[in-house]
């Protein structure tokens, strides 16, 4: 049988939880929003401004690795390129060794209009981020991962 301290951790933790559920609720939508906002400026929709994203962080990719990353169905991504393309933030090239293997590039000209909307949050991030301590910024930063993988599978098992 549990102890009134145990018991009271079980509720702290219980409540503590659901706080963290509606809170990731919440963050979850005002992201989704921002990331609508900055993409519709460029005429883009939320799916292809991550997917830049991605191709900036992780540089030329194929069809196939995008679909990895994204947790995307690759018919979704091969339509995704094509619109990108077709507005002029990415191009196909060759891969360099194998001829057979197409990548997907950044074009950097136009992907360099894109930073401007995200300077001002920049700062916001770093000013907010005063207000924690460096331990408490890394258990953040091990949650966000921890999360982010789990939810990256998650859309995987929808679309495959």
């Amino acid at each position: 049988m549990a102890t009134a301290d145990e018991k009271r951790d079980q509720a702290a933790r219980a409540e503590t939880l659901e706080q963290l559920m509606t809170v990731g609720r919440i963050h979850s939508g005002v992201t989704v929003m921002f990331h609508s906002a900055i993409a519709a400026k460029q005429g883009l929709n939320a799916t292809e401004e991550k997917t830049l994203d991605l191709l900036q962080r992780h540089g030329a990719l194929t069809a196939k690795e995008l679909a990895e990353l994204t947790g995307l169905a690759p018919a979704s991504v091969t339509g995704l390129i094509d619109r990108l393309e077709a507005k002029g933030f990415v191009h196909r090239v060759r891969h360099p060794t194998d001829k057979r293997r197409v990548l997907v590039e950044l074009n950097q000209e136009k992907i360099a209009e894109l930073a401007e909307f995200f300077e001002d949050w920049g700062r916001d991030v770093v000013e907010a981020c005063e207000e924690f301590s460096t331990d408490e910024l890394r258990t953040v930063v091990r949650f966000l991962s921890v999360m982010s993988e789990r939810q990256r599978a998650a859309a995987a098992r929808l679309t495959g």
